[in-house]
This record gives structure tokens, sequence and C-alpha cells, in this order.
């Protein structure tokens, strides 16, 4: 039992081998049969849901040898190989649910790096989204704080003692008059 696992996984993983050395070809789409898209959407599948994962969502989708999980793996290899906008089954509904509401971004696929030829697209945007929402965040955050402080220390230089200073430089008013304004503007 144990030898039939253990050969069961390494045939499993050579299938992924294979497919990897496929998408590693860079191969364009109009050219892979179903058969291969099929394989690499699988193999996708693989690095987003490992192992145990992987079982669970095919059963979900009708299981082994299911025409609806070929056309599942069929329509992840186009999304993610091809960067197609695919429709129909996987259109708007199940795809997104499954990659946008955190399905498979929770997985290896942020923490993979790369998909294919590809970056794992979903975690490696939001990381630099985030840093360009910092990044911006801390601009407007400067500029307003340059605003500020400059918009306050005109305020502070134009006290009335600061005119009074000021009038007193430039020789406008006497040591007496300043003297005397002084006096009246600190009672």
């Amino acid at each position: 039992m144990l030898l039939l696992s253990v050969s069961l996984v390494s045939a499993h993983e050579h299938n992924f081998a294979e497919t990897k050395q496929l998408i590693d070809s860079g191969i364009s789409c109009d050219k892979l049969t179903d058969e291969q898209l099929e394989a690499i959407g699988e193999y996708y599948m693989e690095q987003m849901h490992p192992g145990e994962q992987h079982e669970l969502m095919d059963k979900m989708m009708g299981g082994d040898g299911s025409d609806t999980l070929k056309q599942m793996h069929i329509q992840m290899a186009k999304r993610l190989y091809c960067n197609e906008d695919v429709g129909g089954m996987m259109g708007g509904g199940m795809m997104n649910m499954m990659m946008g509401n955190n399905m498979m971004m929770g997985n290896n696929m942020m923490g993979s790096g790369m998909i294919g030829n590809y970056p794992a697209y979903y975690g490696y945007n939001s990381f630099w989204n985030i840093l360009w929402l910092i990044f911006l965040i801390g601009v407007i955050v400067l500029i307003i704080w340059l605003i500020y402080k400059f918009t306050k220390k005109r305020k502070e230089s134009e006290t009335p003692i600061n005119i009074l200073q000021k009038r007193y430089a430039k020789g406008e008013i006497n040591k007496k008059q300043f003297d005397e304004m002084k006096k009246e503007l600190r009672k």
C-alpha cells in the first residue's frame, strides 16, 4: 500500500515536471492542445492548493475524469498562462471566486513568487500596490506638513512684536518710540 502511494505521488510529480518544462518553454497558447492546457491548469492548481487541498478542490469540481474539472483546468490555464479573459463557466463567477476571494491567495501562490514564467500575480501585485499606497500617503503627509510648517512660520513672523522689530530695524521708528509701542503691546 505504501509503495503504491509513493509511486502515485512520484508519477504525479513527474507529470508536473513535464508540465513545468512545457510552461518554461514559453510556447504560445494557440499551439497548445486541450490536454496540455488541462495539464498546465492542474499544475497551477497544485501550486495554489498543494496536496490534499488540490484533491478537495478537484472533488468540488466533479472529481478526477469529470468534464467539469477538465474545463476548469483548461480555463485556469487560459487565464493564468495565456492571460486570456475567459468567459462562460469560469468567467466572472467561479474563477473570480476562487482567485479573487482569497481561496487561492492564502496558500503557496503568494509564497512561491512565480507561477510558470509569470509572477504570482495576486500576491505580487498586492505587495506593490500596498507599497505604492504607503509611498503616496507619505508624500501627501509630507506636503501637508510642509504647507503647515511654512504657513505657521509666516503667522509667527507677522506678530505685532515682530512687525515692531522690523520697523525699528528699518529705521522707521526710533528707540523711544519702539520702547513705548512695545510697552503698549505687552499690556
